[in-house]
């Protein structure tokens, strides 16, 4: 195993801590090479049964992100009515999700269930491992970018069914994520969720158990 010289190490560390998922973008271009080692990064994820089930689909077309943003805030308002009446409802509704349209590029990232046949090592028992799989693609996506000086948005409200029609997704591939890129002049320094004050980041040894369920981890001298 090769071993990161400190600074490297740091520079891991650091694109990890100071990822953001962002909601505001330039309308500059980014550099193609900058893109390619993007993709090259996602496509060097790890993935069950080496099956690399991703796609990426580019959308760099006006109309094409303008319908996206369409659905986007058609699902936005959807949901909205969920948070009526109670301390979330502003909260909700002040969270930006105009990206799409503003961000030269988004990225369609899809999963394919049936890639590499019926049967996949180690995936028989864990079906969703497929999609498990393009998380990790999407992870290296995020931390890529940021190393890049390039910011990108998760876009999660849209029902699959409008992203498929728009975009011309076969009914059996899965739209998992709509990823926004682009340069911003707004980079937070903590997660939007928690300036707006929606969560908080829970304290880490809370999550942590020893050996089993509920079990606090002992702690060594």
């Amino acid at each position: 195993m090769e071993h990161l010289t400190e600074e490297e190490k740091q520079g891991v560390y650091k694109a990890i801590f100071k990822r953001r998922d962002i909601r505001s973008f330039l309308p500059d271009p980014l550099p193609s090479a900058a893109l390619e080692r993007i993709l090259e990064s996602a496509h060097h994820a790890p993935s069950v049964g080496f099956m690399q089930p991703w796609n990426f689909i580019m959308i760099e077309q006006q109309k094409t992100k303008d319908d996206l943003a369409y659905i986007v805030d058609k699902e936005r308002r959807a949901l909205a009515i969920h948070y009526e009446d109670t301390d979330r409802d502003l909260k909700f509704l002040a969270l930006k999700i105009a990206g799409i349209q503003e961000a030269p590029l988004t990225i369609c990232v899809t999963c394919d269930p049936s890639r590499a046949g019926d049967h996949v090592l180690g995936r028989n028992s864990i079906p969703e491992t497929d999609m498990m799989s393009v998380s990790c693609a999407i992870q290296n996506m995020w931390l890529a970018a940021y190393a890049e000086g390039i910011a990108m948005g998760w876009v999660s409200f849209y029902k699959k069914p409008d992203v498929r029609r728009i975009l011309g997704i076969p009914p059996h591939i899965d739209p998992v994520a709509l990823l926004s890129l682009g340069y911003t002049d707004s980079y937070p320094d903590r997660p939007l969720l928690e300036i707006h004050d929606w969560e908080r980041r829970r304290a880490m040894d809370e999550l942590i158990y020893q050996d089993q369920w509920g079990t606090p981890r002992t702690t060594q001298s």
